[in-house]
Parts: structure tokens; C-alpha cells; sequence
């Protein structure tokens, strides 16, 4: 599951690598049914370290991209891009070389240069060319830096922050409110306004020439960390006819400490105005006598990465689509990370997501063909912020009414079994209902997304099938264990997000319980096939952001 870019990446030409077969693993023994020594055997092989964390477009990533193809093949999944298994989306690779870049700050009480990356991690998101350089650019506090009319609230009103640079708080206002109001924005639950994403993307629309957003690990959900591994070395993005034009020219976030000492060098409570944001009415606020001087100076390269596409033609509908799905690709290969173990394998985050849509896959190629076509999608990028899954929405392989929804899983890790099943952002689409009906036949029940706060249904590739109306919704592992109840099931979650998430340790093991991921396919199995042999056609529910986008779509097509 993303959160940013891979920490290294390397160009590799669209056609498959020219490595020896034998370099990667074999495709394993499997049997028609959904069995957990199925599910570990595929995250063996798919988080293997051949393929060096398979990170997109590099040989090895690719390679795994292939291997994905190869086993579709192996399972009769049929190709399902005009004959083709693969989906091109070209992309570029900017590489910032921290050694001949800089980032500084001029406040009042002196320079100060945060040190990369225990203190900051910036980049450039422009290809025009190697060299982005932002100059006396004064800093503006803009609250958390968000503009939602249907919420009466814009922290950029009566502020003209064109060629400066704001500092910006993660997630949305009210949040962290121990009792917060439901009706504030949506209570505890993260909206879209609360993304890192949405943030850089109105400070570029307000004319801005850099953000800083301020990293505090309860509201985004990840320690410091994860930006220094994700965000230490090349970051993708999908080709752009304007080369990012319209993207700021520096992004960033800095650590807490940094930012009070920021503040505190201005003169500024960071505490006090903080809180100030959180409340109607907040006005920016300019930290005087502080201004911003960074340059970047970055590696382009151009690549080809690839999305897997299989799927089982309907006998009834084959134009209608339901789709599983999952992304490929995790953070490769860092060779500068200390220690001997350099590589991401992500066996977790998403070997397991791969092997459990492949298992699925393997079932429904021993049944008789659904009504409605099957679809098996791989995404790549995901790591880099969706971009595989972006590419596939915006240039979909079927008309985007012609697919009736999707089950995207990502991450669901080891664990025994459980009284539920979790889903990102639940509340949005009637994807619930069908994925209810299917736990209904367990004895099970779908619980609502126990932290809403991190705003995890705009970190899967769900989301960016959501954004142009396409119902989709990510279930993973539920937390109300049958032994230890739900005291056990966070306790697996922590320890994952604490030890294993977005680290190099992140690897497959023999002595996995995988009883619970086992039962959620057998669910997963049901959900699909009741919706591939049906007449329904899901939809987001009357109060979802993505309404509107599904029901022109399906005006259009009607």
C-alpha cells in the first residue's frame, strides 16, 4: 500500500528483459481450490529476492511483471489487451542527487539546513529539464491548506502565496479532535483533503513556488521512516505532454521538530497556531523574516512499465466487467541502505494481494464461465502513487460503464482467522453490499474501517478507479480474531506497520499463519462470482464524492 515513491529505480526499455529464466523462480504446483499452501507457495516465488523488490522498470521488476503474465498463461486466463497480457504506461524517472542540491531556510535567528533525509525529504516533480532552483521565497503558514467550498472552508482566502512558499498541516482540519463533529468536515474520517496528494496539488493551483507539509506521525499514520525509505531516491511519475508544467516546482515535508524550531524562529506558537487551524475562520499566516532557498538537480529517464491484464470472457455479458485486482510493484533495490539486506520485497505489501488474485484466478478457470466477464488486473506503480491504475482509469482497456466494480486487494497480510473483514473507507459504494452478502454465507460481517483518520481508501488503487466513478472497494484482513478478539488482531497490525511495513523486512516466511487471508478469498470467490452471474450494477451511495461521476457515466451509456 503506497504511501510515496520508490527509493530506487533504473530505465528499462517496454520489451521484456533479456535475462535468463532460470535467474527467477518457478511457477508452483497449485490445485483448483483456495488453500493457504497455494497463497504461500505464489508469495514465495512473487517476493523472491530475483526479483529485487520488483521495482517497475527496472529488469528484475519486470521480470516479475512476466512471471505474473506467465502464470495467467499457466492458469488458461486468457490475454486481455488485444491479445497482449500487458498494458504499457510510459513514465519518467526524476533522481534527485542530493550532492549538488540544496535546501535551506533564512529565518530571523539565522540559516538553517534541515539534513536529508532525517530532517526533510524534497524533490522535483518537473522534466523540462535537470535543474529546478526556488530563490527568496517567503514562507506562508496556510493552516492545512485546503479549499472545500461544500465545507465553507478555504485557508487560502485573503492570502496571495504566488511564488511563496507554504507550510502546510497534514491530514484535515478537526481530525484529531478526541470527540470530533461528525458534520466538520467528515468527523474522524479522512476526506481526499487531508492527502499529501491534494495538498501539493491546490498549493500548484494557488500559484505557489514550494510546500512544505509537516510530518506528525499520529495523523498521517507513518512514522518518519517510511518518507526517508520511500522518498530517499527516484520518483515516477506517469509521462505528461506539459513535462509537469503545472506541478509545484519543490515539494517537501520536514519533521516535527524542525517545523517547532521553524516556527519558533519566526516568533509563532507551532502549537498555538495549530490549533488556531482547526477552527472556522483561520486566516494564513506569514512567518516573517523566513524564506526558502532550494535547488534540485535530478536524473531524467523515460521508461516503459506495464500493468498485467488477464481475464475469463463472460458467456452472457462479456462486455461487462468485474474485476479483481492488485499492484505488482514494491520499492526495489537501495543500496545504500545500511546493513546487509538491500532489497524490498514486499512480500506482504502486495506479494500477498498478487497471490491471492491469482489464486482467485485459478478457481474461476476450473468453473463454468460466469455470465459477466472476469478480469484479473496487476497494476504497476502503485508505489509512486497510483499511477499504474491512474493510467489504466484514464485509458481504460472497456468502456469505464461497462465495468460494474471492482475488489482490489492490497496488503493483507498473515493472520489467523477472524469474525469480519475490514474495507478502506467504508461508506462509499455498494461494492459493501455484495462483499456483505458473501461474508453473510461465513457466518461474518464487514466492520467499518476502525481508522478512518489515515484515510487509507486513497491510498490503494481502488481510488484511482473511484475518482472517475468506477464502484471500488479494497477489503482486507479483518481485526476481531475468533482467539484474542480485536486486542489481537491490532496487535498484528502494529507489529506489521512498525517492523515490517515499507522496510526490507517485509519477507516471506514459512511459518505463516495464512488461515485468515484463506477464508477472506473464499468470501472474496463468492462476492465475485454473485456479481458476475447477476443483472446489478453497483453504484457509490447518494452522499460519496464519486456519485456524480458514476451516474453521468451510466446516464451516457443508457
Amino acid at each position: 500500500m503506497p504511501r510515496f515513491a520508490a527509493p530506487l529505480l533504473f530505465v528499462l526499455a517496454a520489451a521484456v528483459p533479456a535475462l535468463a529464466l532460470a535467474a527467477y523462480p518457478g511457477h508452483p504446483a497449485t490445485s483448483p481450490g483456495i488453500t493457504a499452501a497455494d497463497l504461500s507457495a505464489r508469495d514465495k516465488a512473487i517476493s523472491d529476492d530475483a526479483f529485487e523488490g520488483r521495482g517497475p522498470g527496472t529488469p528484475h521488476g519486470e521480470a516479475a511483471a512476466q512471471w505474473i503474465a506467465d502464470e495467467l498463461k499457466r492458469l488458461g486466463i486468457k490475454p486481455a489487451n488485444h491479445g497482449s497480457y500487458f498494458q504499457a504506461a510510459p513514465a519518467v524517472s526524476i533522481t534527485l542527487d542530493a550532492s549538488t542540491s540544496h535546501f535551506s531556510i533564512a529565518t530571523p535567528k539565522g540559516v538553517i539546513t534541515p539534513h536529508l533525509p532525517d530532517d526533510v525529504v524534497y524533490w522535483t516533480s518537473r522534466f523540462a529539464g535537470p535543474d529546478v532552483t526556488v530563490n527568496k521565497s517567503d514562507l506562508v503558514f496556510v493552516g492545512y491548506g485546503v479549499v472545500a467550498p461544500e465545507y465553507h472552508w478555504n485557508d487560502y482566502a485573503g492570502v496571495d502565496v504566488k511564488g511563496k512558499t507554504v507550510v502546510i498541516l497534514v491530514n484535515d482540519p478537526g481530525n484529531e479532535d478526541p470527540h470530533p463533529d461528525p458534520n466538520f468536515f467528515k468527523g474522524r474520517a479522512m476526506t481526499y483533503y487531508g492527502r499529501w496528494t491534494y495538498k501539493f496539488e491546490e498549493a500548484a493551483r494557488q500559484g505557489a513556488a514550494a510546500a512544505i507539509i509537516v510530518h506528525e506521525t499520529k495523523p498521517a499514520a507513518y512514522p518518519w521512516q517510511v518518507l526517508r525509505s520511500s522518498d530517499g531516491g527516484a520518483k515516477l511519475w506517469l509521462e505528461d505532454a506539459d513535462k509537469n508544467s503545472s506541478h509545484l516546482p519543490i515539494e517537501s515535508w520536514i519533521t516535527l521538530d524542525t517545523a517547532k524550531d521553524l516556527f519558533s524562529r519566526a516568533g509563532l506558537d507551532y502549537s498555538k497556531l495549530k490549533a488556531a487551524a482547526n477552527k472556522p475562520g483561520f486566516k494564513a499566516v506569514p512567518m516573517t523574516g523566513e524564506s526558502l532557498n532550494a535547488g534540485t538537480h535530478s536524473t531524467i529517464s523515460h521508461l516503459q512499465t506495464r500493468n498485467v491484464v488477464g481475464m475469463i470472457a463472460g458467456a452472457k455479458n462479456p462486455g461487462d466487467i468485474v474485476m479483481f485486482s492488485a499492484h505488482w510493484d514494491h520499492l526495489g533495490r537501495k543500496d545504500n541502505l545500511p546493513g546487509k539486506d538491500k532489497i524490498y520485497n514486499g512480500a506482504v505489501d502486495n506479494g500477498m494481494g498478487d497471490s491471492m488474485v491469482l489464486e482467485l484466478a485459478e478457481k474461476f478457470a476450473h468453473d463454468p464461465p460466469p455470465q459477466r466477464s472476469l478480469v484479473f488486473a496487476f497494476w504497476t506503480l502503485e508505489e509512486q502513487g497510483l499511477l499504474g491504475s491512474e493510467y489504466f482509469a484514464e485509458h481504460p482497456l472497456w468502456p469505464r460503464n461497462h465495468i460494474v466494480g471492482v475488489i482490489n486487494l492490497d496488503g493483507d497480510g498473515p493472520r489467523p482467522r477472524s469474525h469480519d473483514v475490514e474495507a478502506s473507507g467504508a461508506g462509499q459504494s455498494e461494492m459493501e453490499e455484495v462483499l456483505k452478502k458473501a461474508l453473510a454465507t461465513q457466518g461474518r460481517v464487514l466492520s467499518p474501517d476502525p481508522e478512518p483518520e489515515k484515510g487509507h481508501f486513497y491510498r490503494s488503487d481502488h481510488f484511482s478507479l473511484a475518482k472517475l466513478g468506477i464502484p471500488a472497494i479494497s477489503p482486507g484482513g479483518g481485526r476481531d480474531l475468533l482467539v484474542g478478539g480485536k486486542a489481537a488482531g491490532q496487535k498484528l497490525a502494529d507489529d506489521y506497520n512498525d517492523n515490517r511495513y515499507h522496510q526490507p523486512s517485509d519477507e516471506w516466511r514459512a511459518d505463516w499463519d495464512l488461515s485468515g487471508p484463506t477464508e477472506d478469498m473464499q468470501a472474496y470467490y463468492v462476492a465475485g462470482k454473485n456479481l458476475a452471474d447477476s443483472d446489478f450494477w453497483p453504484n457509490y451511495y447518494k452522499d460519496s464524492e464519486f456519485r456524480a461521476a458514476r451516474d453521468k457515466d451510466m446516464a451516457e451509456k443508457h
